[in-house]
């Protein structure tokens, strides 16, 4: 027996519940518009930038090499783990306590970043109160910038700039466009695999392409469904014996 599907099969089975994928579809992406818009609270972004450079004390007694270049930013990498260290976060939280947070919770909060083969390191807190991030992240920076120097016996940390408290600030998540887009692909591989599954055991024959495909044998005759409305529109039949039951009614009248 025959199972296999060509690309005319697939197209077809898709043609038959092309409703109940575009309502799959609709309905999960109107949910998640509406959740991403009226559930999720927003997130606000804040971020400071440090460059590694030569030590102040360094600074015109001489010449920027490549050497040294390239151990400034061997460090980064050193750096980017110093700052989620308990003697960074430790003094953050000392210092702030107002924010009621822990360096376990501030160690989560803050992103260090680098681009590859440059001295500049990127620090991002990410809040539901932009000026809290702000001030997070500005707090964090500072503080780093003042152990290590302790820490590593060096002054070549220096702030590039500051994160600023924005009067019109500009959420970064949730995104509803994005949301949706997502959604919309989502839901669409989704409906079309419950399609599919719904076709696989659906083991029902309804045409003779059907009793072709799953018996292998030619159809010899199909009775149609016929409407309720329709059946006033078929002519009606009268019997040989109605007929002579007719004309002996109109003789004897």
């Amino acid at each position: 027996m025959e199972t296999e599907l060509d690309l005319r099969d697939y197209i077809r089975i898709i043609r038959k519940r092309i409703w109940l994928i575009l309502s799959i579809v609709v309905v999960t992406s109107l949910i998640t518009g509406l959740v991403s818009i009226f559930v999720l609270e927003p997130i606000y972004e804040a971020s400071t930038k440090l460059i590694v450079n030569q030590s102040r004390t360094d600074i015109g007694l001489s010449e920027l090499d490549i050497n040294t270049v390239n151990l400034n930013i061997r460090l980064i990498d050193t750096y980017k783990e110093i700052i989620k260290t308990p003697a960074i976060m430790n003094k953050v939280a000392e210092q702030h306590p107002e924010w009621k947070l822990s360096p376990e919770q501030l160690v989560n909060k803050v992103q260090v970043s680098s681009v590859n083969n440059t001295q500049v390191m990127t620090l991002v807190v990410q809040d539901l109160s932009q000026s809290k991030a702000a001030n997070i992240v500005n707090a964090i920076s500072n503080v780093f910038i003042e152990e290590i120097s302790t820490l590593m016996q060096v002054d070549n940390v220096f702030m590039l700039s500051e994160a600023k408290v924005l009067a019109t600030p500009q959420p970064v998540k949730p995104s509803p466009v994005l949301n949706v887009a997502i959604s919309i692909v989502v839901s669409l591989m989704v409906s079309v695999g419950i399609v599919f599954l719904i076709e696989y055991f659906d083991d029902s024959v309804r045409s003779e392409q059907d009793v072709l495909r799953y018996l292998n044998l030619p159809t010899i005759a199909m009775i149609p469904k016929v409407k309720p409305e329709d059946l006033s529109k078929i002519p009606v039949l009268v019997t040989t014996r109605e007929v002579g039951e007719l004309q002996r009614a109109k003789v004897h009248s």
